[in-house]
């Protein structure tokens, strides 16, 4: 299967994106891995994101595809892919089409993961990362401490990142709503597109959207 991911910040993409590429046996492809790939590999394209990136400047498009297109094209990919974080608008997704078309495949389905707005900030907002370890992430309200401001696993302090405040969430939801949001519509009208809650358990998510990628794909 070929597939897209979508959805806005604090949707859990990333984390139904590995469930969901290990339940189909395909490559998870995300933007952040491509770029970091790219950087740490001194790929062409890797230096020429690491130059806008260093100068605070957005990658151009044509870079971000020409990085998705190499992946796209490796042997792992030959029989599918879950894309997450690409393509991230519509020239990119137009892009895409255009690649799948001439390699003679076919998107089999657009996952829109649907998450009411409040619910994003409320994600994103109560996180509080450890100083020592940012890997040691808790939330005030879904899995909260057991001391307040300090890690459980190392006895570090807690605090809340600059990129976890509630105004920056709503900045970048603004974002996704002006850039990414329309490639729904752009894949509706190819009859892409199944969108399915993103709220409860991870597990529940998960099977929710395999249900909805089987019915909607030629096979299902």
């Amino acid at each position: 299967m070929r597939i897209v991911l979508v959805g806005p910040p604090g949707a859990g993409k990333g984390t139904q994106a590995a469930f969901l590429a290990k339940n189909l046996k395909i490559p998870h492809i995300s933007t952040g891995d491509l770029f970091r790939a790219n950087i740490s590999q001194g790929t062409e394209l890797g230096k020429q994101a690491k130059a806008f990136m260093d100068a605070g400047n957005l990658v151009p498009d044509e870079v971000t595809i020409g990085m998705a297109k190499d992946r796209m094209s490796k042997p792992d990919a030959e029989g599918g892919f879950l894309l997450d974080g690409f393509p991230r608008n519509v020239s990119q997704a137009v892009a895409l089409d255009e690649w799948l078309k001439a390699e003679g495949q076919q998107l089999d389905g657009v996952l829109d993961l649907e998450v009411p707005e409040d619910e994003v900030v409320k994600r994103i907002a109560g996180r509080r990362t450890c100083r020592n370890d940012s890997s040691h992430v808790f939330h005030v309200t879904y899995s909260p401490p057991e001391q307040d401001g300090v890690c459980d696993v190392c006895g570090g302090e807690l605090y809340q990142r600059g990129d976890d405040t509630e105004e920056t969430v709503r900045r970048r939801l603004e974002v996704y709503h002006s850039e990414t949001e329309p490639i729904i519509d752009h894949y509706k009208a190819q009859g892409l597109v199944v969108t399915i809650s993103a709220l409860g358990k991870v597990d529940e998510v998960t099977r929710r959207a395999m249900e909805a990628l089987k019915k909607s794909s030629p096979e299902g």
